[in-house]
């Protein structure tokens, strides 16, 4: 059963040593080792009781959940105005 929105949630951590530990609350998609964050993907509606439950923990530094579901990602004006079309042909 494929999950209706995920939404991703960036989990700064103290040591890596628990990123292994957070596989339960989410799909791990990232681990970045020099900055000791894990990117973790959720369902919508599970995000905000598991945000709240990461934030108890002792070795979790910061919890940030993305906004990009509640982006706008459908822009008024797709085409380039004429000048700069000419400018980026030109090379400026």
């Amino acid at each position: 059963m494929l999950s209706s929105q995920r939404q991703s949630v960036s989990v700064w951590l103290h040591s890596l040593k628990y990123a292994r530990q957070l596989r339960k609350y989410g799909n791990v998609h990232y681990v970045s080792k020099k900055m000791k964050y894990v990117i973790l993907y959720l369902d919508q509606t599970e995000v905000e009781n598991t945000v709240n439950k990461l934030e108890t923990f002792h070795y979790v530094k910061d919890v940030s959940v993305s906004m990009r579901p509640f982006i706008k990602t459908e822009y008024q004006n797709a085409k380039p105005d004429k000048a700069k079309e000419y400018d980026y042909r030109m090379g400026l």
